[in-house]
């Protein structure tokens, strides 16, 4: 599938491209009854060399909106520390908290404008300004709206834990659980994920973090 008005050698170079130099990871994000749950494992992997077992995958945006990515970890980086550092002047202007829509259309013009050297990362964002809401976005800055999602190399395992026990309007606690079992079905067949588990939890009152063994 090719985006309008690209042409399909470019797009099969990325596409080239982003399977020779994305490295492992597990990614899942889903929305509850009151907020969303971000959550990923800790391992960065580089085909069979195991670079890192503490890497941090998930990013408060604001106080209200996070992300969490799967790619190259700089690419991760710069793209969380530039749209934190937009959001915080776009929140000057507004008087305002920025909403989640607003933070992923920022992320997607970004990514789109770099289409052409992309940011090799898959992002999830989501948070709380008035009701629950989030995001994925593919290197090249498509906006897809959703309930759940999965990104990365363990991201078919993952959605195999989600598909079947999402349910709309859990409690903030089922949705930790089911983040938490989606990642570690992953890490069980998936060799680039591993070594830890971030989770970050959004709610109006604002977010909070926790880390565990996987």
């Amino acid at each position: 599938m090719y985006l309008k008005g690209e042409s399909p050698l470019l797009c099969s170079g990325i596409i080239s491209i982003m399977s020779m130099y994305m490295p492992g990871a597990t990614a899942v994000g889903i929305t509850f009854n009151g907020g969303i749950v971000l959550a990923s494992e800790k391992r960065i992997a580089f085909g069979n060399f195991l670079v890192s077992k503490s890497t941090k995958k998930t990013f408060s945006i604001t106080s209200k909106v996070g992300a969490t990515c799967a790619g190259l970890v700089a690419d991760m980086q710069i793209l969380t520390l530039q749209i934190a550092a937009l959001a915080k002047i776009r929140k000057m202007e507004l008087k305002r908290d920025v909403p989640p829509n607003t933070v992923a259309k920022m992320m997607s013009n970004m990514m789109y404008e770099r289409r052409y050297f992309p940011l090799l990362t898959q992002v999830i964002v989501g948070g709380v300004v008035g009701k629950p809401i989030m995001y994925t976005l593919d290197p090249l800055g498509s906006v897809l709206p959703d309930e759940y999602a999965a990104v990365g190399t363990g991201a078919e395992m993952a959605l195999g834990v989600l598909d079947p026990q999402f349910k709309p309007n859990m409690t903030q606690e089922e949705a930790i659980d089911l983040a938490k079992r989606a990642v570690r079905s992953a890490a069980l067949r998936d060799s680039a994920s591993g070594d830890g588990l971030d989770i970050l939890v959004i709610t109006k009152d604002g977010t909070k973090e926790f880390t565990e063994k996987i």
